[in-house]
């Protein structure tokens, strides 16, 4: 140590070569006093009794390490690496230093995490042990939100503990700008993942902190030293509409062809709208072999997965789904393993099956970057730009042949049963029942095994020849499946599938069938029949009647019918007369066709239904609803 050190009872005196060193204030008549690794021994004489104390000082840390009351002392000495008392009536007490470990879990214990922060760095504890206590002391600060400090401990461990536990704790916490901070000293010791950048640049996004951004991205040789992953940068940048900085890390770092796919992004829309074949083209050469010939010294799978994706295109075509159908049909036969083939094909369904050629809206739902493609969706569907001239193309020959292309893909991209099919099945399906594809859905059904689904959509009108050669086969099994028939006869009846004579017919071939089997059956479609038949009587001898009226106002009083038949008359007159001098307020929201929310361009009837324009096609001048009931009335009047 070096040092003299004097006890006196108001203190204790250190004192060095060159004179007198620091004073310690520990009141009472020192009787012993020693120095043992770094800790001052001091056994203090207290003037109340004849009991003394034992005091262990750790003076780097300001602290009493250890204190007990103890009996006369004759000596004090160190030996064996213990501190041993003698007492005057010859015992003696031993004591020694705790491990490093029982140190510090009695400190954390108190919540003493500075003491224990300087008690690792004296005992010159390695790396990781120090940044264990510095992650507790982290974590002790965050759990009283304390965020700043706590991220200033958490920043003292980057390289020892992994940033993701860190990362999850602030982004919990939503506190963006620690994070930010976090994020930005693990990229100034190199030791961030490409996850690690998107984050920080999102960081950067979101708080519009353009100078940091551009400190990150324009600082000097920071491309040119790899300080980050250049495609994460340039994706997270254009997905943010960063564009100049992408444009930016792209041209310095060489990638010339995301410069060009960021110039596309940008711009793409507006060329789209001018030169769609060109677009094409130039957009095949940026997501094919046909651009960066250098690079295809790799793997053809690992040169694919380095190339722009198409779904980072998606938005140019927003107002053009033509293009965009030729766009990835050109690329789904180029190009047979791309890592987007699912979501392609996903796309592709959405624009083969819809009725009418609109932009997917399902399909991408989850491709858009940060919901930009979700978003110009929006606003083009509110501007009515996505509805195809109807005028300009054969809208039926155009949906069917899109419709065998459909099914054309999903036979194509689920080839065998044992192979996993390139496509989403749940949207597949989801498409087909929204465009009534009976053909596609079926065919789905019979892929997943579904055959008690597919017997159902058969039963909705899907393909009512399932139901006779069901009934064929009972027919045909020569033994007693009553049971399976009712149960058949139940989906049958219920969706008026096949008419009675061929159930007769089918069933007649069984001998082990009873006529009680179907008894209920023909009764119900008898009963049926003859309230069809009743209400057709009644209808015909209504509008004789009224027929007869209107020629013949005096022949009124003799029909019971009549007075009901003048009451509409008098009904339909003042709606009439109603609808000439008053205003009409359409109130619906939702399309009476497809049900979905109703948005323009949209076509009100007087009878208040309302419709997509899209909807109606080319039927724009009578209501689809109310059509069959009044062309019943056309003949009669």
């Amino acid at each position: 140590m070096g040092e003299l050190i004097i006890g006196r009872p108001e203190a204790v005196y250190f004192y060095e070569v060159d004179g007198r060193g620091p004073c310690w204030a520990f009141e009472g008549e020192k009787k012993f006093l020693g120095w043992f690794h770094g800790y001052l021994l001091c056994v203090i004489a207290d003037q109340r009794n004849s009991m003394n104390t034992f005091n262990i000082y750790d003076l780097k840390n300001r602290l009493i390490a250890h204190s007990i009351v103890i009996e006369e002392v004759s000596q004090m000495l160190s030996e064996w690496g213990n501190i041993i008392l003698i007492m005057t009536d010859k015992s003696a007490l031993c004591t020694w230093e705790k491990d490093m470990e029982s140190k510090l879990d009695m400190l954390f214990k108190k919540n003493l995490y500075s003491v224990a922060i300087n008690l690792v760095q004296s005992q010159q504890a390695d790396a990781a042990a120090t940044a264990e206590v510095l992650r507790k002391y982290g974590d002790h600060l965050y759990s009283k939100q304390d965020y700043d400090e706590a991220m200033a401990q958490y920043i003292h461990t980057i390289g020892h503990l992994e940033p993701s536990y860190v990362i999850q704790k602030f982004l919990d916490a939503q506190r963006i700008y620690n994070l930010t901070n976090y994020l930005e000293k693990l990229h100034e010791k190199g030791l961030a993942s490409k996850d690690h950048t998107t984050l920080l640049l999102k960081c950067y996004t979101k708080l519009k902190d353009v100078d940091k951004l551009n400190v990150f991205i324009k600082g000097e040789d920071s491309v040119g030293e790899h300080r980050f992953d250049v495609e994460t940068a340039i994706r997270v940048c254009r997905a943010a509409n960063y564009h100049e900085h992408a444009m930016y890390v792209a041209k310095k770092a060489g990638r010339h062809e995301c410069h060009a796919g960021v110039t596309v992004k940008k711009y793409g829309k507006i060329i789209v709208e001018h030169k769609p074949l060109e677009t094409i083209e130039i957009l095949m050469r940026l997501c094919t072999e046909d651009g960066e010939p250098a690079k295809r010294g790799t793997s053809n799978g690992t040169y694919v997965s380095m190339l722009p994706s198409p779904v980072d295109f998606l938005n140019v075509f927003i107002h053009h789904p033509q293009s965009l159908m030729e766009f990835l049909e050109k690329y789904s036969n180029k190009v047979k393993d791309s890592p987007a083939q699912l979501e392609i094909h996903n796309t592709l369904l959405e624009l083969y099956l819809s009725h009418y050629l609109n932009f997917p809206s399902i399909s991408v739902a989850n491709i858009g970057e940060n919901g930009i493609v979700a978003a110009e969706l929006s606003r083009a569907e509110s501007n009515g730009k996505l509805h195809v001239n109807s005028k300009k193309m054969n809208k039926e020959k155009d949906h069917q042949e899109r419709l065998q292309k459909g099914l054309l893909l999903l036979k194509s991209a689920w080839p065998s049963d044992q192979e996993h099919p390139v496509y989403d099945v749940n949207l597949a399906i989801i498409l087909c029942e929204m465009n009534a594809f009976k053909e596609g859905l079926l065919y789905l059904y019979e892929k997943m095994k579904l055959y008690k689904e597919r017997l159902g959509d058969s039963g909705k009108g899907g393909d009512p020849s399932l139901w006779a050669d069901l009934l064929k086969y009972f027919g045909e099994l020569g033994e007693d499946c009553s049971k399976e028939v009712k149960e058949v006869l139940t989906y049958i009846e219920r969706d008026d599938i096949l008419p009675p004579i061929i159930v007769l017919q089918t069933l007649s071939r069984n001998p082990c069938l009873t006529l009680s089997v179907i008894k209920d059956y023909i009764a119900r479609k008898l009963e049926q029949e003859s309230k069809l038949i009743e209400e057709d009587r009644l209808a015909i001898e209504k509008y004789q009647v009224g027929s007869k009226w209107f020629n013949n106002h005096d022949g009124m009083t003799s029909n019971h019918l009549a007075p009901s038949i003048q009451e509409e008359t008098l009904a339909m007159r003042e709606e009439i007369q109603d609808l000439r001098i008053n205003a009409r307020i359409f109130q619906l929201s939702k399309c009476t066709a497809c049900t979905f929310t109703l948005d323009l361009p949209a076509v009100h009837f007087m009878c208040m239904h309302s419709f997509h324009q899209r909807c109606l096609g080319d039927n724009e001048k009578e209501c689809p609803e109310c059509a069959p009931e009044y062309r019943s009335v056309f003949p009669a009047s």
